[in-house]
């Protein structure tokens, strides 16, 4: 058998089934990587840097040599590895960054082990270029808007049980959105892994209409790309109209469990917006364990910059669809959502 070579194109179609390894160092994994694609590092990183060293102040002969001492000693592991992971299948796909000598060196042992094996021609800087394209192209999206506590992410669940397609941009980025939006969350992607993540997202749902979360562009520390968030903005809003003591037993059910030292925090984050008045109340009731009238406070606050955001765009009028909603139910409110977009399309 012989390495075979493929292109981006032929890459996307093959790695829906088929296992990837990114023989790139831990570091290079662990800031980005391909969804999906598993880690087996060909040098650690501070063998990287040596290999790198020894290429720029001696030769690329004395780099490959360098590299030889320590690849020779993992080659076992790195097919044992594979085996583990692949169990009975027999093909993979090999990557590293420009597709050069770690992803060749890999390919050739696990194609002399037995493996039908493929390499990514250009490596992952191929792959981030797809990404970044992505962000350029043009999708249809339906944003499902509506003040805090609205349950919104519960209703795009729902939405996506009926087979809506949906992306939830909160979960990719692991961050609900808000000063709060960190606590009880896994640690937040770099701003580059949470564009893989959402790229390939995009690409599956690339022919449906998609629904997504009316967001600010910023979800704790990664942005939505600009050219996505353009198309966001001119996009109609179904905005989930629920009356504000309904959203409060909501939120207060929902947030009264968090960590009450990372709430204290997160209210002295947003006090020059928030107040200092309005900043010592909400504290003082959450010291207090009066979670209700604490969130009230912060409710209010929130409803104020969510308003001033949705206002923010361009001929709204023509972009908005209020659905007047009795209470936070997911499964009635999307219903509801579906049963409007019905009349909307043929009224």
């Amino acid at each position: 058998m012989a390495v075979k070579r493929i292109d981006i194109e032929m890459f996307l179609t093959l790695y829906q089934n088929m296992p990837v390894f990114d023989v790139r160092s831990p570091g290079e994994y662990n800031h980005a990587h391909i969804p999906g694609a598993y880690s087996l590092p060909l040098f650690t990183d501070e063998e990287r840097k040596v290999v790198g060293t020894t290429y720029k102040q001696q030769s690329r002969e004395a780099a490959i040599k360098v590299g030889l001492d320590y690849f020779g000693t993992k080659m076992r592991k790195m097919v044992e590895e594979v085996e583990g992971i692949t169990k009975n299948k027999k093909q993979v796909i090999v990557h590293c960054w420009r597709g050069g000598m770690r992803s060749a060196g890999v390919a050739w042992l696990l194609d002399l082990y037995g493996f039908e094996v493929y390499t990514l021609v250009g490596g992952y800087k191929v792959f981030r270029r797809h990404v970044l394209n992505t962000f350029n192209q043009s999708f249809h999206f339906r944003i499902l808007g509506g003040y805090t506590g609205s349950g919104k992410t519960y209703v795009l669940s729902a939405l996506q049980k009926s087979g809506e397609a949906v992306i939830d941009l909160e979960g990719l980025a692991n961050h609900k959105g808000s000063a709060f939006g960190a606590i009880g969350m896994p640690v937040q992607p770099s701003q580059e892994m949470f564009e893989n993540l959402l790229a390939v997202e995009l690409n599956k749902k690339r022919n449906k209409t998609i629904w997504l979360e009316d967001e600010s562009q910023r979800l704790g520390l990664v942005n939505i790309p600009q050219p996505m968030w353009v198309i966001m903005r001119h996009s109609v809003v179904f905005f989930l109209d629920i009356p504000f003591e309904e959203r409060l037993k909501h939120i207060t059910a929902e947030y009264g469990k968090l960590d009450k030292e990372r709430m204290v925090n997160a209210i002295i984050r947003i006090k020059k917006r928030l107040g200092g008045l309005e900043t010592k109340t909400a504290i003082n009731y959450l010291l207090e364990d009066d979670m209700e009238k604490s969130f009230e406070v912060l409710l209010k606050y929130y409803d104020k910059q969510y308003s001033k955001g949705l206002h923010n765009r361009e001929n709204l009028e023509s972009f908005l669809n209020k659905i007047p909603c009795a209470a936070v139910d997911a499964t009635k409110n999307a219903q509801r959502l579906m049963a409007s977009l019905q009349m909307e399309k043929f009224a």
